[in-house]
């Protein structure tokens, strides 16, 4: 479960000077993310939702795309579903592939593509994934316009951006390489990412901010002058122990919602394609 949470976090920044996915640093005490992910309504095993109100039931087909590390594609596999993971990345699939060995599900489908089209059937997917990918595409409403194609009339696509409050922090202190190609050369505003959405067809059905705890950490990461290993510099450390506390404060669940939708690392929407689209 651990490693499901540190996996997804770890998809939203990428190294400024280059195009490999960076792996954030794990600060101490290791399970402030685990319970941040979790107040957060990612990974509910009981439930069964990738996050709430994205349910994966065994029956379902689905599709990831930008997979990286295979976190969300890992979490899918286990409920028994069929999943197809696609990623420009070849390493990246091989790696996924043999994370899945073993696995539940009904079947795996490897898939490297740029998506630029995915080379996919349409209708193909029940249940369409894309996190953390929208900010690196040269256009994004047709990358989008693609994910719709591949989803069957009545699929449920799990979509995030990074926030635009974050990164407009970002854009003071981060490297220039980190709003370059092939890194983040697309910033989305509430308002533009809804409409987006909207416009490619989709129905809204859910929306939700989190990750205020990594707009801080990486806020602060830039001025640590560190790599992405250990030992981490005390000041993350302090950060970690400081949120950690304050989740399990009486009030901490609802300062954390609060902190979230004001200055939330990503943004996530849960949308519908209705039938006839």
């Amino acid at each position: 479960m651990i490693a499901y949470f540190k996996s997804l976090l770890s998809r939203g920044a990428r190294v400024a000077t280059g195009a490999k996915p960076a792996v954030i640093p794990e600060p101490v005490p290791t399970d402030v993310t685990l319970l941040d992910a979790a107040l957060s309504g990612w990974f509910r095993e009981e439930a069964g939702e990738l996050l709430e109100g994205f349910p994966i039931s065994p029956d379902d087909h689905v599709l990831d795309v930008g997979c990286g590390e295979g976190v969300f594609i890992a979490f899918c596999a286990g409920r028994g579903a069929e999943v197809t993971y696609a990623d420009i990345d070849a390493a990246k699939i091989d790696a996924v592939t043999a994370r899945l060995q073993g696995s539940k599900a009904r079947a795996t489908h490897p898939l490297v593509s740029d998506a630029n089209p995915l080379p996919l059937p349409d209708t193909y997917a029940d249940k369409v994934i894309a996190m953390e990918v929208m900010e690196h595409v040269d256009n994004p409403a047709a990358f989008l316009k693609e994910l719709v194609r591949v989803g069957k009339p009545g699929a449920l696509f799990l979509l995030s951006v990074p926030d635009a409050a974050s990164e407009r922090v970002q854009q003071h202190l981060a490297p220039p390489g980190y709003f370059e190609k092939p890194n983040h050369i697309n910033v989305f505003d509430r308002e533009t990412f809804e409409r987006l959405v909207t416009e490619a067809g989709l129905v809204v059905e859910r929306k939700a901010y989190y990750g205020f705890y990594w707009s801080i950490f990486w806020a602060l990461f830039w001025t640590c002058d560190q790599d992405l290993s250990p030992p981490w510099h005390p000041l993350l450390e302090s950060w970690a122990r400081t949120w950690d506390m304050v989740l399990k404060m009486r009030d901490g669940p609802r300062i954390k919602k609060a902190l979230d939708e004001a200055l939330p690392k990503s943004q996530a929407i849960i949308a519908r394609k209705p039938d006839g689209v």
